[in-house]
């Protein structure tokens, strides 16, 4: 059985549990002076995502090398 489903719970849990106390102490220390920084930050972090998957095509088609420990993670033969 894959556990996958509950290690990414678990992981989201932690996450906002480090998260939470850091967005009070933010806002205790500089109020919202800073949402302009953390915006684009937070944006900045959704467009990685798309970019992870859009990395791993580019890698397919032989424009960047391909990390030779992770071969089963590719569709292609390129190197």
């Amino acid at each position: 059985m894959y556990c996958t489903g509950i290690i990414i719970a678990i992981m989201t849990f932690l996450t906002i549990g480090i998260w939470h106390p850091i967005v009070i102490k933010t806002d205790y220390n500089w109020g919202i002076r800073l949402s302009s920084f953390l915006g684009v930050f937070g944006a900045s972090a959704l467009w990685g995502i798309g970019e992870l998957f859009a990395q791993k095509k580019r890698v397919e088609k032989g424009w960047f090398l391909m990390n030779p420990k992770r071969k089963t993670c590719y569709t292609s033969d390129k190197q």
